[in-house]
Formats: structure tokens, C-alpha cells, sequence
């Protein structure tokens, strides 16, 4: 497991296999169905074939422990940023319903600036590790941990609440002793946490599973309400995919919508995409891909988000910066995440990357206060000799 997590196919290839085979045990499958599948499959082991020859690994546990960030110029402009974020949230909860008291019909619901805010505060998971590691006081640290957490259960986040929890167990597993044991009660803690929250907020937005007509095995039948959402939502992205594979349906306007920005709605929900079940609406990260250029680009999409994913890990080296080290997380969660949904070929992916890129130059301009303090007095004024009793 610890080598595991230093290889970048582990964010990639692995999620989707296990999306697929996820897949296979929740629908019975026909012959054209299974084309979609058996290309994601190839596709995923093609991916960590050329990881295992490529050679390129995320930096050793040792690194990331032996990086101490607070009190740097990162850090400061990091807190500045969280600060930010954390004030838009409470905008977003002051000015706009909660929907989790609400009601859940509100969660889609952006009108009058609404969605303007939310493009900030959709940011909140990055307030955990900017906690984690910037943070010299441990209310500040908590504080933010626990915002970046919570917002998400409030607005019904359910992709934020996982990309706080992804960056939390990330963050404590790569900075852990290595002398110590692999934090598996943390880890597994965090997860089931994650999944709980994520089967009763399923349940609370959409009520019970019975009226979805898919063809699901009797595997999926049998089991509880709440392990069908996790099978459901952990499998529909691949089945999505191979059913409009199989249909030959053909969409640029999703695409354009999506890497344009304000162009046009992403949401696939009451369009004209011949879905098998319109109200199970999520596809993978190349659906868009597959509806405007065919199977050739969502394979090529694939590859795509795969050297973005070696870009990430490549600026992790050789000192971890802090604004590369949030870019990886981000990186890391979309690919984790792109059996599910649409995430790094979004506008405001790109939005986050760049912002991280413009506030590490923006750090590297302000005077360096350590190094000031490391810099020797001058000649004339030598430093007092220690006296030994």
C-alpha cells in the first residue's frame, strides 16, 4: 500500500477498473454494452503499463515530513487565500437557503449571484490542507479543517465533502513517520465517514432507489439502501459511458459548454441525451469526450488527463512546494474522481490551477523573512563568543 501510493497510475487507472468492475457485478450487461466497458478497462491497463515504464513517482514520505511551511511566504499567501474562501462561505450560507434545512430542491438552485459565489466557495476543500500545514495555531488549523468539511454537508456537496476528505487522508498519509505504522485506522475511518455521509445525503436529495429502472443484477437487489447508492453512484459513470458508446450518439454543445466558460449549462439532466435512466444523469470524466469526438477522443482524453497527472507530480520535486503540492491534490482528486463525473477538463479546474500558479509567483516577490534571519551580521560586528562554565 505505501508504494502503492507513489505510483500516479494509482489515481487513475485503479479508480477506473474499479468503477468497471463495479459496473459488471451492479447491471447486467448486454454484448454492445460491454464495448464501453472492455474500452475503459484496456484503456486503464494501457495507463499503468506505461506508468510501470515510465518511472516517474510521486516524492518519498521522508520529503513531504521534512518540509515545514509555516511561518514561509507560501504559507502566508496560502492563509490570505483561505481566509478568502472561508468569507465567501459564509456569504454563500448567509445570503442563499441552506439546503440541507431548506430542503434539498435548493441545491441546484443559482440565481441572483448565487453561482458567483459558489465558484469561490467550491473551493473550500482546499482550506484542509492549507490548515494542515500553514497553520501555526491549532484553533486556526481545526477551524479550518473543520469549515472545509462542514460547508460541503450544508449545501449538499457531496463531491466537495470527498475532496476534503481526500485531501485530509492524503495530506496525513504522505507526511506520516515513516517509522510508524501506515495510518489505517485514520484512513478507514475518514472513508467510511465519507461513504455514511455520502449514502444519507444521497437519500435525503433523492429519496429511495426504487424508482430507477436500470438493469441491475440481483447482487445489487439484495443489497442495503444505503450500499446501493455507494454501488450505484460508483458504477453509473461507466454504464452512462458504454450506453451512449453503444447508441453512437453524437453531442459536441456538452463540451463547448463545459471547457468554455459561461458558454452554456453542463447539466446533462432534461436534455436530449438518450440516457437509459434520465434521472441517473452522472457520466465518467470522458463523457463529454465520447459524445463529440467518438471513443478515439475519450481514450485520447484519458491519456490527456493521465500527463496532467505527471505534470502535477513532477512539480512536486525536488522540495514540495506548498502551491505544487495543492495542484497534485487537485490533480489527484479529478483522476480518483473521473469515473464519476466531469472535473479536470472544466474551466474552473484550470481557474484553480492558474490561481495556485499566479500565487506562488506572487510569494517568491514578497521579502523572505527567514532568510533575513539566517543572513550573519557584518564583519565589524561579530557574533558573541558562548561561554562555557
Amino acid at each position: 500500500m505505501k508504494r502503492l501510493l507513489h505510483l500516479p497510475s494509482a489515481y487513475l487507472g485503479l479508480p477506473l477498473l474499479l468503477a468497471c468492475g463495479l459496473a459488471w457485478l451492479t447491471y447486467d450487461l448486454s454484448g454492445d454494452y460491454l464495448q464501453g466497458l472492455l474500452l475503459l478497462v484496456a484503456t486503464s491497463l494501457a495507463i499503468m503499463l506505461l506508468d510501470a515504464w515510465q518511472g516517474i513517482r510521486i516524492p518519498p514520505v521522508a520529503r513531504f515530513r521534512a518540509r515545514r511551511y509555516t511561518g514561509t511566504r507560501d504559507a502566508f499567501v496560502a492563509l490570505v487565500f483561505a481566509g478568502l474562501v472561508v468569507l465567501f462561505c459564509v456569504l454563500d450560507l448567509a445570503l442563499f437557503p441552506i439546503a440541507l434545512f431548506s430542503g434539498p430542491s435548493s441545491y441546484a438552485t443559482m440565481t441572483g449571484g448565487h453561482e458567483h459565489i459558489r465558484h469561490v466557495s467550491d473551493m473550500c476543500w482546499a482550506l484542509v490542507p492549507i490548515g494542515l500545514l500553514c497553520a501555526r495555531s491549532r484553533w486556526l488549523r481545526n477551524t479550518l479543517v473543520v469549515v472545509g468539511v462542514l460547508f460541503p454537508v450544508l449545501v449538499i456537496d457531496r463531491n466537495r465533502l470527498f475532496a476534503s476528505l481526500f485531501s485530509l487522508a492524503l495530506v496525513i498519509v504522505l507526511r506520516r513517520d515513516e517509522a510508524r505504522r501506515f495510518p489505517w485506522k485514520i484512513v478507514g475511518c475518514l472513508a467510511l465517514a465519507g461513504a455514511s455521509v455520502f449514502s444519507l445525503l444521497g437519500i435525503f436529495r433523492s429519496g429511495s432507489l426504487d424508482h430507477v429502472t436500470l438493469p441491475f443484477t440481483p447482487f445489487y437487489r439484495a443489497a442495503p439502501q444505503g450500499i446501493k447508492w455507494l454501488l450505484l453512484y460508483g458504477s453509473v459513470g461507466p454504464y452512462n459511458f458504454s450506453a451512449i458508446l453503444a447508441k453512437h450518439y453524437f453531442n459536441a454543445s456538452f463540451l463547448f459548454n463545459q471547457v468554455i466558460p459561461l458558454r452554456g449549462s453542463v447539466a446533462t439532466a432534461g436534455t436530449g441525451i438518450p440516457l437509459d435512466a434520465p434521472n441517473i444523469n452522472v457520466g465518467t470524466e470522458f463523457f463529454p469526450f465520447l459524445m463529440a469526438l467518438g471513443p478515439w477522443g475519450a481514450v485520447a482524453a484519458v491519456f490527456a488527463l493521465y500527463a496532467m497527472l505527471l505534470w502535477s507530480v513532477r512539480r512536486l520535486r525536488p522540495t514540495v512546494p506548498l502551491f505544487s503540492l495543492l495542484i497534485f491534490l487537485r490533480v489527484a482528486y479529478v483522476c480518483v474522481m473521473s469515473p464519476f463525473a466531469p472535473q479536470a477538463y472544466t474551466w474552473t479546474n484550470a481557474g484553480f490551477i492558474g490561481l495556485c500558479l499566479v500565487m506562488q509567483v506572487f510569494a517568491a516577490w514578497l521579502p523572505d523573512r527567514r532568510a533575513r534571519e539566517r543572513t550573519p551580521g557584518p564583519a565589524s560586528d561579530p557574533p558573541m563568543p558562548v561561554q562555557i562554565a
